[in-house]
């Protein structure tokens, strides 16, 4: 299985990937993107004005997120796109016109660097993460198209139990819109668990603009598609990540045994 973080030992504190692809080759129909996997910011950027503490917070990216989509990349066979740099930075789960692409406050916590850009450092910013992770991502469902596989794109989030004050009381969220062939019997499958508080577009939905990913690169070639939400005390260490991803691998695995590997192979259309 390869994986383009191999390199990262050799990636110094001026040089940086602006993503990281894992078993691009997979056989699994699934996709999964962490576009919150890290929080690294280039030494360039002066942390953006924020100490440690922010930057290792959830505002910088989603905590144990990208965990738990490289043991269902393992577990599927299937490839993994992982964002590189931190959504302070900006943020690739969101359209470019989106007032949060590069957020000024984040939650309660203004970000220094990031108040009052131009359009020469909006471009940069642009340039540096954004648009090359979206890039990659299209190479991959095409680089699969042409081998004759579909790519059902699944996103892979965290969340915070609390948030400007207000509880979420749900472990897991299963976000989509109109097309709902993962997300409806996933669902049906967690809540299999009386346990479990599933959210249902919550704690967002895609009105709240965070399916940028999914409506860019699954939508418009009509393929299946979903965004998960685990809630980040969930999955805090290594046992609970790799709880979290096998019962999710279970539930992917007989969802794929419903669908129709081959489902829309095309390309979006112009």
């Amino acid at each position: 299985m390869t994986d383009e973080r191999d390199n990262r030992a050799a990636i110094g504190a001026m040089s940086f990937e602006p993503y990281f692809v894992i078993n691009e080759g997979g056989k699994s129909p699934y996709l999964f993107v962490c576009e919150h996997a890290s929080n690294f910011i280039p030494d360039s950027f002066g942390g953006l004005g924020l100490d440690g503490e922010a930057l290792n917070a959830h505002i910088a990216w989603d905590p144990g997120a990208v965990e738990v989509a490289r043991h269902l990349s393992a577990a599927l066979d299937a490839p993994l796109v992982e964002a590189g740099l931190s959504r302070l930075l900006i943020d690739c789960n969101r359209p470019l016109d989106a007032r949060d692409l590069i957020p000024e406050i984040s939650e309660t916590t203004v970000v220094p660097g990031n108040h009052e850009l131009g359009s020469v450092e909006r471009t940069a910013r642009i340039d540096l993460s954004h648009r090359p992770f979206h890039r990659r991502i299209e190479e991959v469902i095409n680089a699969r198209a042409t081998r004759g596989q579909a790519s059902w794109v699944v996103t892979i989030h965290s969340f915070t139990p609390i948030y400007r004050g207000v509880s979420r009381p749900w472990q897991i969220g299963i976000i989509h819109d109109q097309d709902d062939r993962i997300a409806t019997p996933l669902i049906a499958a967690l809540k299999q668990d009386k346990n479990l508080n599933v959210g249902v577009n919550e704690p967002y939905s895609p009105a709240d603009r965070v399916y940028y990913t999914l409506e860019r690169h699954a939508r418009p070639r009509n393929t299946p598609c979903a965004m998960i939400e685990l809630r980040n005390n969930e999955i805090t260490n290594k046992d609970t990540q790799n709880a979290w991803a096998a019962r999710l691998a279970t539930i992917f695995t007989d969802i794929a045994k419903t669908l129709d590997p081959q489902l829309q192979l095309t390309r979006p259309k112009a």
